[in-house]
């Protein structure tokens, strides 16, 4: 499977943990391990939350987002 520079972005400063979806986008665990400060974004559906959380929440969100999402953006044109 070929997958687009969209769905597999270059992994930022700040990543904390890289998961794939069923058709191989990055969704990716960004932030700190301190407090509640983490996010995570999915670069095949552009899904993610509205607020930073605490990591264990949000590795426990990103994973189940994963294991779910089929969508691997490709820009055309």
């Amino acid at each position: 499977m070929k997958l687009s520079p969209h769905t597999n972005p270059p992994e930022p400063t700040n990543l904390l943990i890289r998961f794939h979806n069923q058709t191989g986008a990055a969704i990716d665990v960004t932030g700190t391990r301190a407090s509640y400060d983490s996010t995570w974004h999915c670069h095949g559906c552009g899904d993610r939350p509205d607020m930073h959380d605490h990591l264990g929440f949000t590795r426990r969100a990103a994973n189940e987002h994963a294991a779910t999402c089929r969508a691997s953006y490709h820009r055309l044109g």
